[in-house]
């Protein structure tokens, strides 16, 4: 017992060196990864500042010699309307998230919530069709738009998004309100309160992390896509971000600019990423949160 008792310290060192140690080895494993997800940002930001002789050099420099701040201006000055695609992305991903969050919320709600006829059936059919590519219905809705006269405007950006929002929102604010417990929406029931006050003033103050996740993601693919101002729009001054950033490559009638522009399309995606990276990071805790708690109950 005496020789047990004098070995038990030399035991807990050995454990604590031990977790120590891992947690030494998760932290470095964690930040060369963190450089290595990072590593093509860093390039792009890079290569935004340099001279167009300096794109041909090899090996390429990571940092340029003299770090020419001009090329965030010159963007402006190549495509003088480059600040209205700012304007347009924006007000297509006001919308869009908007109109999906809020659309997806009313559809999950009656999902998780209430018992009629064919839920459980619809509510499969709605999941099936994440298996549907984009390109499926792209005709369809193409034709649909054109016969609407929507054509060259921003509505096929947006109104679609109120349409319910896309299966994996309702899914997913679906599995959030499942978390919650049912006795919640009882009692408010009791002091009279109807669905739609249950919604707004019991579960919407619960729902923060899924609405923030849903309402990042959604932000995302509004401001990133690509095809859809391709397909619908045509006069340059209606373009977004993402396909306005075409400018730098060729110009609208096919011909290239006669020189390097690649610095330049560099620093047009650095101010593109922007407004991605500040929103990311200011709803990053609610965006986990959102995602951990969305799968607690199926």
């Amino acid at each position: 017992m005496a020789l047990k008792a004098q070995s038990m310290p030399k035991e807990f060192r050995s454990v604590r060196a031990s977790r120590r140690a891992t947690m030494v080895l998760s932290y470095v494993a964690m930040v060369l990864l963190s450089v290595l997800f990072m590593f093509p940002w860093f390039w792009t930001m890079g290569t935004s500042l340099k001279r167009a002789p300096e794109l041909f050099i090899y090996p390429p420099p990571f940092v340029p010699e003299i770090p020419q701040w001009d090329n965030y201006i010159e963007v402006f000055r190549r495509v003088p309307f480059f600040g209205r695609f700012f304007i347009n992305s924006t007000i297509v991903v006001v919308l869009s998230t908007g109109g999906g969050v809020l659309s997806a919320l009313l559809v999950a709600y009656s999902f998780a919530r209430f018992e009629w006829r064919g839920r459980d059936i619809i509510f499969g059919i709605t999941l099936a069709t994440m298996m549907l590519p984009d390109q499926v219905t792209q005709i369809p809705k193409y034709l649909l738009f054109k016969y609407l006269k929507w054509m060259d405007t921003i509505k096929p950006l947006w109104v679609p998004a109120w349409f319910g929002g896309g299966a994996f929102s309702i899914f997913l604010i679906r599995q959030f309100i499942m978390s919650i417990p049912r006795e919640l929406d009882e009692a408010a029931k009791i002091d009279g309160a109807n669905p739609l006050r249950v919604l707004v003033t019991i579960l919407l103050p619960l729902m923060k992390p899924v609405i923030a996740t849903i309402s990042v993601m959604s932000f995302l693919w509004g401001w990133n896509d690509f095809m859809g101002p391709l397909i619908y729009l045509a006069t340059p001054e209606k373009f977004t971000v993402a396909l306005g950033m075409r400018y730098f490559d060729v110009t609208p009638a096919g011909q290239s600019w006669g020189m390097p522009t690649d610095h330049l399309l560099m620093a047009a995606s650095v101010m593109s990423t922007l407004p991605i990276i500040i929103l990311f990071f200011s709803a990053q805790r609610y965006f986990v949160q959102g995602i951990v708690m969305s799968g607690i109950k199926g």
